[in-house]
């Protein structure tokens, strides 16, 4: 079941509707001001990727900004990567490492 995305023109807020059947809504009406006047929008598209994708795709030889690491996902790519390259596996205690930093679990660290 589609969810259908509208601006209402009178307002201007957007309106989420999930529709029954897979053609759009006909009788719409704004659910904060009662508007009639609806646009339909398009809702951007997310697709995801493996970690081995993102880890094929980073590039070790350059500084990556400040945004990348807000995405707790990629916290410990690089050294991923890094190990990867030079053929090292530490195997399953470094993924429980890397998983704990991503998540603000880390143990042994001092504050």
């Amino acid at each position: 079941m589609p969810i259908y995305e509208y601006r209402c023109q009178s307002c201007n807020r957007k309106n989420s509707v999930l529709s029954r059947s897979f053609g759009a809504p006909t009788d719409l009406a704004c659910s904060f001001c009662g508007g009639v006047e609806l646009r339909r929008i398009y809702s951007p598209v997310a697709y995801h990727r493996s970690e081995s994708d993102r880890i094929s795709e980073l590039d070790t030889s350059r500084p990556q900004g400040e945004d990348y690491y807000k995405d707790s996902r990629n916290v410990g790519l690089w050294a991923k990567k890094r190990l990867k390259e030079m053929g090292q596996d530490l195997g399953p205690q470094f993924d429980e490492i890397v998983e704990n930093a991503r998540s603000g679990k880390l143990t042994g660290v001092d504050d």
